[in-house]
């Protein structure tokens, strides 16, 4: 096995399909609908995964609730469909990094067209 694609790594990916799954098909909190699960992080031992979403629409902090509040139903179905011995604990992280690359966009966009308006002399 690679060293560079640890089992951890693996894990945490195979983990981010299921939890989209379960999430899309077996939740009925409507808190969740519209969140993407953009990474999970798998301790190497396996016993904790920091699990971060986005979001389309809504507020973080209620959908983190939801998530952390449905934790252990998510982790009982994560036991049905993975084939490990100790499925992971999981915590629910909201994801700024999409929030934080459209605010960069939108300023450069911003600079952008002050340019355009103020040419500079040269």
């Amino acid at each position: 096995m690679p060293t560079d694609f640890p089992r951890s790594r693996r894990v945490g990916e195979q983990i981010r399909q299921e939890l989209a799954d379960i999430l899309r098909r077996e939740m009925k909190d409507p808190r969740v609908h519209g969140v993407t699960l953009t990474a999970v992080e798998v301790t190497q031992d396996l016993e904790h995964a920091k699990v971060y979403f986005s979001l389309l629409s809504g507020e973080p902090k209620a959908v983190e609730q939801a998530l952390q509040h449905a934790a252990g139903f998510l982790r009982s179905e994560l036991s049905h469909r993975l084939r490990l011995r100790v499925v992971p604990r999981l915590s629910f992280l909201f994801d700024e990094s999409l929030e934080r690359g459209n605010r960069i966009s939108r300023l450069i966009d911003e600079a952008v067209e002050e340019d355009r308006r103020h040419p500079h002399d040269d």
